[in-house]
């Protein structure tokens, strides 16, 4: 019986080892080649290794974008509240600024995020290029998004 209490418990350990949290609301701003942007962003974990992430951010050039992220995250071994991840999401940029015109982009992203112990804070930095798929598709690889968020549950 002791056995299958203590198999019971490692396993209940392990299911929620990869995800500190389930929940998160904070801002982010995004640098690198181009405009820098800054917004709000929120993120939801589900499943053991699985979030997704959704963005609304805004430069001072006239551009804003939305976006929503499919993350796989995972902590590294031996470690508390420090995970990596990979993911990939649809953007819409909307650019006032030069004419109007509506962009559709992919942002693929490697990252680090790191949850602060006993505190309900998470930072994270990623490296998130942008695609842009229309208006003569392009490419900008020099991209970088850094993070604070509030831990809500």
């Amino acid at each position: 019986m002791k056995r299958y209490i203590i198999f019971f418990l490692l396993l209940s350990l392990g299911a929620t080892a990869q995800t500190p949290y389930r929940t998160s609301l904070g801002l982010g701003i995004d640098v690198g080649d181009g405009s820098s942007f800054f917004g709000p962003q929120v993120k939801h974990v589900f499943g053991r290794n699985a979030a997704i992430q959704g963005q609304v951010m805004f430069s001072d050039h006239n551009f804003m974008y939305v976006g929503a992220d499919y993350q796989y995250v995972k902590n590294f071994p031996d470690t508390r509240g420090f995970a990596w991840y990979l993911g990939i999401g649809p953007q819409l940029g909307f650019n006032t600024n030069h004419g109007d015109y509506t962009e559709f982009a992919l942002r693929p992203q490697a990252g680090l995020e790191f949850k602060l112990p006993e505190v309900p804070l998470g930072l994270h930095f990623d490296w998130k290029p942008w695609w842009r798929l229309n208006h003569g598709s392009h490419f900008t690889p020099g991209r970088f998004t850094i993070g604070v968020k509030y831990i809500i549950k």
